[in-house]
């Protein structure tokens, strides 16, 4: 029996932290179906680079998630260019370890705006474009740390539970006129999250327990978008087979 995937070609996403990791690997998984992208990314070397390695079907647009003026910018263009959306993937965001007493009100106003923030700015601007859209999808990357609380990452898990709690909600508002709204949970991922925890203790963790990839999970967004518009992939955790905790 053979997977029912719908043909995505000439469908418009727009990508979010797609300068790198799980951004920039759904990106190419998604053009690769024939999706039109958007590139959302504060970093413009990094989306004109990507944009310019996919070459026609990509579009960069620089976009710092956190400012509703930029975020608001951006889907201006995306209606101007291709008069509406099909998907969202929420997938910018940033993290910060240590101690939830010592920590620094900067930081955790760099997670919230990112994590929290940019999801709600972009979402709410993406609506209006995915009105009629037959397969329309949000998606957003959450994590393990949105069910579970780590020791540590306090911040982190509180805009992760909030996400959680807005896509329930969401779904809920949205389903009846055919707008699916999705969330990916994942465990460790090898990619440049976590800001502040040297590179060779996050890597050693990744190492030890076979960590995911960038492409595992852009597997997971297309499999999830490609379903026939009544189905909904609501939530969908995927670990590493050798991450048994949190």
């Amino acid at each position: 029996m053979s997977l029912r995937m719908r043909d995505l070609r000439g469908q418009v996403a727009v990508i979010t932290g797609a300068s790198s990791g799980i951004g920039a690997a759904a990106a190419r998984a998604l053009h690769a179906e024939g999706v039109r992208v958007v590139l959302a990314a504060r970093s413009r070397e990094r989306i004109e680079a990507l944009a310019s390695e996919l070459g026609e079907g990509a579009l960069a647009l620089p976009t710092d998630v956190g400012d509703a003026a930029q975020v608001g910018a951006l889907f201006d263009t995306v209606q101007q260019r291709f008069g509406g959306l099909d998907l969202l993937f929420n997938n910018a965001g940033v993290g910060y370890h240590g101690a939830f007493e010592h920590g620094k009100v900067e930081e955790w106003k760099a997670t919230i705006d990112a994590n929290l923030w940019g999801v709600l700015h972009c979402t709410r601007a993406a609506i209006p474009l995915l009105h009629g859209r037959p397969g329309a999808m949000i998606s957003t990357v959450s994590s393990v740390g949105g069910r579970r609380g780590i020791e540590g990452w306090a911040v982190y898990n509180a805009t992760k539970f909030a996400v959680v709690g807005l896509h329930d909600a969401l779904r809920k508002e949205l389903g009846g006129e055919g707008i699916r709204v999705s969330l990916i949970e994942p465990g460790a991922v090898y990619t440049e999250w976590g800001h502040n925890v040297p590179a060779e203790q996050m890597k050693a963790r990744r190492d030890s327990i076979q960590a995911l990839h960038a492409e595992d999970i852009a597997q997971a967004l297309l499999w999830a978008f490609a379903q026939p518009p009544h189905v909904n992939a609501v939530e969908s955790l995927i670990l590493p087979t050798r991450q048994v905790s949190p």
